[in-house]
């Protein structure tokens, strides 16, 4: 499916401290789940949007992630590279990597550490139809608490609970690290700061009541330590053509 969105921005620099020994001596991104890194899969299922460009917000053991992926010719997507020198949070990083994205009016923003599969389709079908400046995929989990918890009026978000304001075993949505966004974002980053795309752009986009969500994720596994690892690699099913 072609999505009409060009370029994609995915963060890809976290040192994967909670998934150590495995981190050790490889990149977060690169550790495997189905025989391929994770980050891969998040490339192999833009490619399967029609996204032609890809720019990887690398840092930690950001020369694996190069030299496994080069310039993405082996994939069929074109990659370039936006280097943090410092840990500028996940906002941070996309504002160092703007130059790469300022000329297209939308795009698509992703964590590069879960496995998932997201209807890129829907999540811009409500971006569209509500003149958003972001919409974000969100998913259903049996318990908020691990993670925090989203809150709609029908589909425009009005609320996030961190994990701690979140109830202990309820059914609810999160956000599941897959977002279409306007460049008008960049307007809400300051340059060459620590800044959060989740707890200092979202909240303001949720203000302005210009920011939407909607349950668009098949199978989604956080990898974010090692028993959520082994959850994905025993558990993930999903490919893209």
């Amino acid at each position: 499916m072609n999505l009409g969105i060009r370029k994609a921005f995915v963060l890809a620099g976290g040192k994967g401290e909670r998934l150590r020994p495995l981190t050790l001596e490889t990149a977060k991104p690169l550790v495997e789940v189905a025989g391929k890194p994770i980050l891969q899969w998040n490339l192999e299922l833009l490619r399967s949007y029609g996204v032609e460009e890809v720019v990887l917000g690398i840092g930690h053991m950001g020369h694996q992630v190069q030299h496994f992926f080069k310039d993405g010719e082996d994939l069929g997507i074109a990659i370039a590279y936006s280097v943090e020198k410092d840990f500028l949070g996940t906002a941070g990083a996309l504002k160092l990597a703007e130059h790469f994205l300022d000329d297209e009016e939308t795009f698509i923003m992703m964590n590069g550490d879960e496995v998932k599969d997201v209807f890129f389709d829907k999540v811009k079908s409500v971006y569209e139809k509500n003149d958003a400046q972001g919409c974000i995929s969100l998913t259903r989990v049996k318990d908020v608490s691990e993670f925090g918890s989203v809150k709609l009026d029908g589909e425009r978000i009005t609320a996030f609970l961190e994990k701690s304001q979140s109830p202990q075993n309820e059914q609810g949505l999160v956000n599941c690290g897959a977002y279409v966004l306007s460049n008008q974002v960049f307007d809400l980053i300051p340059k060459e700061q620590k800044v959060s795309i989740e707890k200092d752009v979202f909240p303001k986009l949720a203000e302005q009541k210009r920011l939407f969500g909607i349950e668009s994720t098949g199978q989604w596994f956080p990898t974010d330590d090692l028993p959520r690892l082994e959850n994905a690699r025993s558990g993930w099913k999903t490919t893209f053509k």
